[in-house]
């Protein structure tokens, strides 16, 4: 009986100290390596509750901060496995500077197999940035990525897939804002590395002053290097999508000098296709679409991309594209609602 309470106190002991340290990233990525540890950040208020996982892996020589989000969706599951996997395969001993990983930082979401929005309080944790410490839980979790992960970081990468009903173009991305120079073009360098073959810039408009909203658009906004990686569809596991994602992070990694493992492999380098505008189909009105084409589909100013019927299949209307260029990622599922995005067509304008 003594044996078994020591064994439960020294277990208690143990999560008291993960406890404790889960609000203090800084403090552990500033001890000595080589090491791993991983903890839990808690967050709640008065009637919701969820844990947000976070793994510190530190080299013995110093060197960037390099962190990695993956689940900000949890029913983008390319992103998660990827991830996972990274996680026993990098060891420390193989590691300059700090990696911090965080892989499912939408836990209700995973567990409830919830695309987009939390199942506790009905938020998009894509949306929620920069948070609130005194928000619901969603509101939380942005609150804690951002002070604690974002803050703390050199470099910040998002990794997201196609959600339940998303058919999406694997492609790397990053904001183009111009008095950031050289964090931007660090972005634009590492999106290289990663060997993607679609790149993506986005415009960037924001004030000081405004919401992000987005993860890596809030680490672009505090001046941090920040790009994110969208590869997977569908709310499905694609074993070549999970080894792309995994690929182009250890070349950026490669490339950071964060990891110094085993040499990686490299294909004939090829220049990605470079899109830096984007056009938005919004949904016209609620229905069923049916369409021919799919991500990675190139397409024409006024070409018909679909219709829409009523439930008795009665046709409401086509829809038209406004300009020539590539789909990012459509919806790929029949029923659609109006303003939704329908299509993500990305385009090159000089």
């Amino acid at each position: 009986m003594k044996k078994m309470k020591r064994a439960a106190l020294v277990l208690l002991m143990m999560i008291m100290s993960v406890s404790s340290n889960a609000q203090n990233i800084i403090q552990i990525i500033g001890q000595n390596g080589p090491f791993r540890k991983d903890t839990i950040i808690n967050l709640k208020n008065d009637s919701e509750q969820t844990h947000l996982p976070v793994s510190i892996i530190k080299g013995k020589e110093a060197g960037p901060v390099f962190s990695i989000v993956a689940g900000i969706h949890g029913y983008e599951y390319p992103p998660i496995i990827a991830v996972q996997e990274l996680l026993k395969e990098i060891k420390p001993e193989n590691v300059k500077g700090t990696l911090i990983i965080v892989p499912i930082a939408n836990m209700e979401a995973f567990r409830e197999r919830t695309p987009f929005l939390s199942p506790v309080d009905r938020k998009n944790l894509n949306t929620a940035f920069p948070g609130s410490p005194a928000g619901t839980v969603t509101d939380q979790i942005a609150d804690a990525l951002t002070k604690e992960i974002i803050s703390n970081s050199s470099i910040f990468l998002d990794i997201h897939g196609g959600d339940a009903n998303e058919d999406l173009l694997p492609f790397v991305c990053y904001y183009d804002r111009k008095d950031t120079p050289e964090s931007t073009h660090l972005a634009y360098q590492l999106s290289v590395q990663s060997q993607i073959g679609h790149l993506v810039s986005y415009p960037y408009h924001l004030t000081s002053s405004e919401p992000a909203k987005y993860a890596f658009k809030q680490a672009t906004q505090q001046g941090i290097t920040a790009l994110s990686i969208e590869a997977g569809k569908l709310g499905t596991v694609q074993n070549e999508n999970v080894k792309l994602i995994k690929t182009a992070v250890y070349h950026m990694l490669e490339y950071t000098g964060n990891y110094q493992g085993e040499k990686l492999k490299r294909h004939k380098k090829k220049t990605p296709v470079y899109l830096n505008r984007q056009d938005y189909v919004r949904v016209p009105e609620t229905g069923i679409f049916y369409s021919n084409l799919k991500s990675g589909d190139t397409i024409k100013k006024n070409q018909i991309l679909g219709v829409i019927t009523d439930e008795f299949g009665n046709k409401k209307q086509d829809v038209i594209s406004g300009t020539n260029g590539i789909i990012l990622y459509k919806i790929g599922t029949p029923p659609i609602n109006k303003g939704e995005t329908l299509f993500c067509i990305g385009y090159s304008e000089k």
